[in-house]
């Protein structure tokens, strides 16, 4: 499917879409050990994935992201996984689309950062990068992926070259998802690597990303996910997607916890629909009841739309 034929492209066009929660943190309360794979949750425990992604859909997310975040040869040969790359991204979608049931939705194929830093900073080739990139885009778009979102970026050049890969792989829409950190003062946002947003919407535009995003990223809440998708519109006329985490992580026996109340995280989302979202959800420590309480809000704010219009 041709560039701007997606149907996720043009269901967003009509409406705000709510996307899910967490997956990370929804494993360990599962079960899933400290450091442990949890993308071969897809393959030894689809039953608990499925229920996940099942809870999302239940609550109201419109799009499911596949358990594939550190699913790259990269990354899974860290757990010496990395004669599991097909078998793992394709377990992924298919559990994700069983999710959907019969419900009208759109499966998300998540890639992930690599988790090292690309030569001559680290010593991650850029080959080595692009072909890991390219290999699982190619597997989540042939199991039949609705879009390709490449999230939790930190690095323009990583995120470049997945970018290139997914458009390579024919992925009927690419989203490219930015990770942000508040500055020691407080008074803006850098990602890791010092780049601010409006340099990073310019970059995923230019790159060939249909839409532009911001997750994770260290006080990144969603007044501050507001202000970067300002931020992004200055520049760009792309849609935007927010997936903010529940508040800021606290230590508790060895696990990071998130608290923010799906109640008082709510509070900043209109905010976010000001800003131009055209996707909401939520990053680490968001769960089924966050999404609930999203949906309520993107409903009341879908029904206002259609009213102005007419």
């Amino acid at each position: 499917m041709g560039r701007g034929a997606s149907d996720l492209l043009t269901a967003l066009s009509q409406r705000v879409l709510v996307g899910d929660g967490a997956m990370g943190t929804e494993l360990q309360r599962a079960g899933l050990e400290p450091g442990g794979c949890g993308e071969l949750w897809n393959l030894a425990h689809p039953d608990h994935v499925l229920a996940i992604q099942s809870a999302y859909v239940d609550a109201g997310s419109d799009c499911v992201t596949t358990n594939t975040f550190g699913a790259s040869r990269v990354m899974l040969q860290r757990h010496g996984l990395e004669d599991q790359v097909e078998p793992i991204n394709r377990a992924a979608v298919r559990v994700a689309r069983e999710a959907l049931r019969d419900r009208a939705g759109f499966v998300l194929g998540d890639i992930g950062p690599l988790g090292g830093l690309l030569e001559p900073y680290g010593d991650l080739s850029v080959a080595r990068a692009s072909d890991a990139f390219r290999e699982q885009a190619a597997l989540l778009v042939a199991a039949g992926v609705d879009a390709i979102i490449i999230e939790t970026q930190t690095s323009l050049e990583e995120l470049g070259i997945a970018i290139t890969a997914a458009r390579e792989a024919g992925a009927p829409c690419v989203i490219g998802s930015v990770a942000f950190d508040l500055t020691h003062d407080g008074n803006d946002m850098r990602t890791m690597m010092g780049t601010d947003p409006e340099a990073a919407a310019r970059f995923m535009a230019d790159s060939g990303a249909d839409v532009l995003g911001a997750n994770c990223g260290a006080g990144i809440n969603m007044a501050a996910a507001a202000v970067v998708l300002r931020r992004f519109r200055n520049v760009s006329p792309l849609p935007t997607m927010a997936q903010p985490n529940a508040g800021r992580p606290e230590l508790e026996n060895f696990r990071a916890v998130y608290k923010e109340s799906p109640q008082d995280m709510a509070l900043g989302l209109r905010d976010v629909l000001d800003a131009g979202a055209r996707v909401v959800g939520g990053c680490c420590g968001t769960t089924p009841d966050h999404i609930r309480r999203f949906r309520a809000i993107v409903n009341e704010w879908n029904a206002g739309q259609r009213t102005n219009i007419r």
